[in-house]
């Protein structure tokens, strides 16, 4: 089967997957549920790729371990911290503006959506679990292993530090600036973007250049849609209530790990 074939079966497995939680979020009426699959999809699309390896080599085992840690973990922090919460602002808010059709709305605004933009992003994994050569690791999967454990730390460490410091009530209404959230305002999306990063590396050692466009288009959408801008809007929408939280933004590097200014 041609590499755009595989990457087609991936995109109906990455649907599939997408349709089957849109009526699960129509029964519950919650659409949140659709930021609980997001790492669950590149896991899908990862396997589904895999499948077509022949035959699969180290580099295939390694890259279907990684992700699937990486998208499991995601997968689990986020059902965790918001078990409870109920339905996102952001989906109540398109379901009150669309009160009578929310729910088709909702399947291709929201879950088909963010479908497509995993299929797409999931390119390295495609070339990195479906070339067979080189059939060994060479020194770039060695590197993509060493920057997956960087992204890894700096994502799973600031969720946990973030997680700790939030469940604390004396911690209310303050900033969380210690740990790897002091030398980034977002250390989990620094680590997300690296581990993409990663992948692209994997993927590059089979020699697929063109797997540079998913790690490229995550990086975008981390840092100017859904993560690093979103997050820094509500922070600074009406000014942060959060004691300190200027001299924080002064001092501490938006994106990149960095020493704080002084």
């Amino acid at each position: 089967m041609a590499t755009w074939q595989v990457w087609l079966t991936g995109l109906g497995t990455i649907t599939a997957m997408m349709v089957v939680t849109w009526v699960i979020s129509v029964v519950r009426k919650d659409a949140s549920i659709v930021d609980r699959v997001w790492g669950l999809a590149f896991v899908v699309a990862a396997w589904t790729y895999a499948h077509y390896a022949d035959p699969p080599t180290p580099r295939t085992w390694l890259v279907l371990a990684l992700v699937t840690i990486w998208g499991l973990r995601l997968a689990g922090y986020i059902t965790w911290r918001n078990w409870g919460d109920g339905e996102d602002k952001r989906y109540q808010a398109m379901r009150r503006k669309n009160p009578d059709n929310f729910a088709l709305r909702s399947l291709v605004t929201i879950f088909l959506l963010q479908g497509v933009l995993a299929w797409f992003i999931s390119l390295p994994l495609l070339a990195a679990t479906l070339y067979g050569s080189p059939e060994g690791l060479i020194w770039l999967d060695y590197l993509a292993v060493v920057v997956w454990l960087v992204g890894f730390v700096f994502e799973a460490g600031g969720d946990w530090q973030l997680s700790r410091f939030l469940a604390d009530p004396s911690n209310r209404g303050k900033v969380m600036d210690q740990g790897l959230w002091r030398y980034t305002r977002h250390p989990n999306y620094f680590g997300d973007t690296t581990v993409w990063w990663s992948f692209f590396l994997f993927a590059l050692a089979t020699g697929a250049w063109w797997a540079l466009l998913g790690s490229l288009a995550m990086t975008f959408f981390i840092i100017k849609v859904s993560g690093v801008a979103l997050t820094d809007k509500n922070m600074s929408k009406g000014g942060s209530t959060r004691e300190g939280y200027d001299e924080y933004v002064r001092r501490t590097n938006t994106f990149i790990p960095g020493p704080p200014k002084d």
